[in-house]
């Protein structure tokens, strides 16, 4: 059922909960085509059923063996990944143009403050992370797994600054099907839960950190509205 967390005239922050990801992305695209200038930016908040999707550049090989979970083509960047119950996913329906008039110069910026976002949100259950050169995500940094992945990211940037598909944090989740595949191409890459590190977190609490967390670092300055 979805439920609107924040309205203001620059960002709805919408609750969709669990949510066929088919249905999420055909919305996202929906939303994106007939947005206009004056469309507040909107955050959703979304849980999926096991499902793996992959971006554009990605090679199906990477899918060792789905068993049973369905694969969906999508139009955001990266390779394969995979989302599930008890993951914490977030679209950006962002406009760049009104945060930067260059968009796509913005872009690399944009996806800086997302992995900070998720960084800063680890941190309050004491959990270290970091990013790594030429893999988008966020990655423990040490103790025993360090170097498995927990967040993922993925986005699509349309060429008028539009954006959308977005974030999701491991929390706490089934990981063999993240076996099943290359997580983003990368073979035998260990991916994470919060809760394998020891964190009993409720996923509303961690939607919440992420989702405002995103707000602080994404609001547009007031001189640029």
């Amino acid at each position: 059922m979805q439920a609107v967390l924040t309205s203001s005239p620059q960002l709805r922050i919408l609750h969709r909960g669990l949510e066929d990801y088919q249905q999420s992305f055909d919305a996202m695209r929906a939303f994106t085509d007939a947005r206009d200038a004056d469309t507040p930016n909107e955050f959703w908040i979304v849980e999926h059923p096991p499902v793996y999707t992959l971006g554009l550049g990605a090679d199906v090989g990477h899918v060792l063996n789905p068993n049973g979970i369905p694969v969906v083509q999508t139009d955001r960047g990266g390779e394969v990944t995979y989302h599930g119950p008890g993951q914490v996913v977030i679209y950006l329906m962002m406009d760049l143009r009104r945060s930067h008039p260059k968009a796509r110069l913005y872009a690399r910026e944009f996806v800086h403050k997302i992995e900070q976002a998720v960084i800063d949100t680890l941190t309050r259950w004491q959990i270290h992370g970091e990013r790594k050169e030429g893999a988008p995500g966020i990655y423990l940094s040490d103790g025993p797994h360090k170097g498995a992945k927990i967040a993922a990211l993925g986005l699509k940037v349309r060429g008028n600054g539009c954006t959308y598909h977005g974030v999701s944090l491991n929390v706490d989740m089934d990981l063999a099907p993240f076996t099943w595949i290359n997580p983003c191409g990368y073979a035998g890459m260990e991916t994470i839960d919060m809760k394998t590190l020891g964190v009993t977190a409720a996923l509303a609490d961690v939607q919440q950190a992420l989702a405002q967390r995103l707000h602080e670092l994404l609001s547009v300055p007031a001189d640029l509205t």
